[in-house]
C-alpha cells in the first residue's frame, strides 16, 4: 500500500484502495470459476460477470488514484497494472463475438497480482506526472497497442498448444473446448493486425509529440519498438504473400512481443527497482 501512503489522509486514497481491494477480489473470483469450467466451450456467465465487476472495480480505482496522488503514476508496476487491465478488459469485449475468453486463465489471476504489486510496492514520489493532451494520446495508444499485442501472445501460445496437443496426443476436453485451428489462427491475425495499427500511432504520435526521442532514457524504447513493429509487419506481409501460419507466425509474434515488453518495461524496471536500489 506504500503508492497510497503519503496522502493516506486524503479520502480518494482510502476510495482508491478499497476499489483495488475489491477488483483483486472479484478477478481472483473470476479466475477460480474460469479454472473450475476450464473444458466448457463458452465462459459461463458467471466467470465474465466477475471479470466485469473486477475491471469497473480497478476503473474507479485508477480514477481515484490519480484524484488521490495529483498526477498519472507512471511507474513499471503501476503501468503493469494498467496494461493487464486494458488485456482483461479486452478479452471481455472481443469475448461478446469472439471465442477468447479461455486467455482469461492466465489473464485474471495476472491482473490481480499486478494490481496487488501496485498497491504493496509502488512509490508515487518517483512516479508521478501532470501530461498534456499530446502525451496522453501517446501513452494511450502505446498502452493501447501494447495490451493488444500481449492478447495476440497469448493467442498465439494457445494455439500453438492446441496444433501441438492435436498432433501428439488424442484430443482432451480442454482442446475439444477450443475452436477449429483455422479459426483459432483467423482471431490471432485479427487482434495482431488492430495491435500494429495502434503501435504504428503511437510511434507516430511519439515522434510528433515527444521532444528529443532519442534522448539516452528513451533510444532503447524507440529502437526496440521500431524492430518489433518491423517484425509484426513483416509477419503480415510473409501471412499475406506466402500464407505463413503454424510455428513461423508464433515465432514471429513472441519475439515481436518480446521486443515490445523489453522496449516498455525493460529500462523502466532496471531504473525503478535495480540501480534505484543501489543507490
Amino acid at each position: 500500500m506504500a503508492s497510497l501512503t503519503v496522502c493516506i489522509t486524503c479520502p480518494f486514497a482510502m476510495f482508491a484502495l478499497f476499489l483495488a481491494s475489491l477488483a483483486i477480489v472479484w478477478y481472483l473470483a473470476a479466475a477460480a470459476l474460469q479454472a473450475r469450467y476450464w473444458s466448457e466451450f463458452d465462459a459461463p456467465r458467471s466467470v465474465l460477470l466477475c471479470a466485469w465487476m473486477g475491471v469497473a472495480f480497478q476503473a474507479g480505482y485508477l480514477v481515484a488514484h490519480v484524484q488521490a496522488v495529483g498526477g498519472f503514476d507512471l511507474g513499471f508496476l503501476h503501468t503493469a497494472a494498467l496494461v493487464a487491465w486494458v488485456v482483461v478488459l479486452l478479452i471481455l469485449v472481443v469475448a461478446m463475438t469472439k471465442p477468447v475468453a479461455k486467455l482469461g486463465l492466465v489473464m485474471f489471476p495476472l491482473a490481480a497480482l499486478m494490481l496487488g504489486l501496485d498497491l504493496a510496492l509502488v512509490d508515487p514520489k518517483q512516479t508521478l506526472s501532470v501530461l498534456d493532451w499530446a502525451m496522453t494520446t501517446h501513452i494511450l495508444t502505446s498502452v493501447l497497442a501494447f495490451a493488444l499485442i500481449s492478447l495476440a501472445a497469448l493467442q498465439a501460445l494457445l494455439l500453438a498448444f492446441q496444433d501441438q496437443q492435436l498432433k501428439s496426443h488424442p484430443p482432451k476436453r480442454f482442446v475439444r473446448s477450443l475452436p477449429s485451428l483455422q479459426a483459432m489462427e483467423s482471431l490471432l491475425f485479427q487482434i495482431l493486425v488492430a495491435g500494429v495499427l495502434l503501435l504504428s500511432v503511437s510511434l507516430v504520435t511519439g515522434f510528433v509529440f515527444v521532444e528529443d526521442l532519442f534522448v539516452q532514457h528513451l533510444i532503447h524504447k524507440t529502437v526496440l519498438s521500431i524492430f518489433a513493429w518491423l517484425l509484426f509487419i513483416g509477419l503480415l506481409l510473409g501471412r499475406w504473400h506466402y500464407g505463413w501460419r503454424g510455428q513461423t507466425a508464433l515465432l514471429w509474434v513472441l519475439s515481436g512481443f518480446v521486443l515490445l515488453l523489453l522496449a516498455y518495461f525493460g529500462s523502466r524496471f532496471v531504473l525503478e527497482w535495480v540501480l534505484r536500489r543501489q543507490l
